[in-house]
């Protein structure tokens, strides 16, 4: 595996594998039908938009890492109670 496509599949950088995973298998179960899995598609931009605006607001508040770890992760989602996304 290369490395760019390492660092994609580490969950430590990559908060949305999941979401990435779930539009990839619908787009090979329905053929590459794009209109069939537009709610995969958008499921993934929330998650990153979701994700990105995390990041900012942790560099403008100066908290390093930029993104939050797989496990400051899961306890964000588990305090809001609900997926964002």
């Amino acid at each position: 595996m290369s490395g760019k496509l390492q660092r994609l599949r580490d969950h430590e950088i990559n908060p949305c594998i999941a979401e990435t995973d779930a539009s990839r298998k619908c787009m090979d179960e329905s053929n590459y039908n794009k209109a069939m899995c537009a709610n995969y598609f958008l499921r993934y931009k929330n998650c990153r938009k979701f994700w990105s605006g995390v990041m900012m607001q942790r560099r403008i508040d100066g908290i390093q890492p930029n993104m939050p770890t797989a496990e400051e992760r899961e306890r964000i989602l588990a305090s809001m109670g609900r997926m964002p996304y």
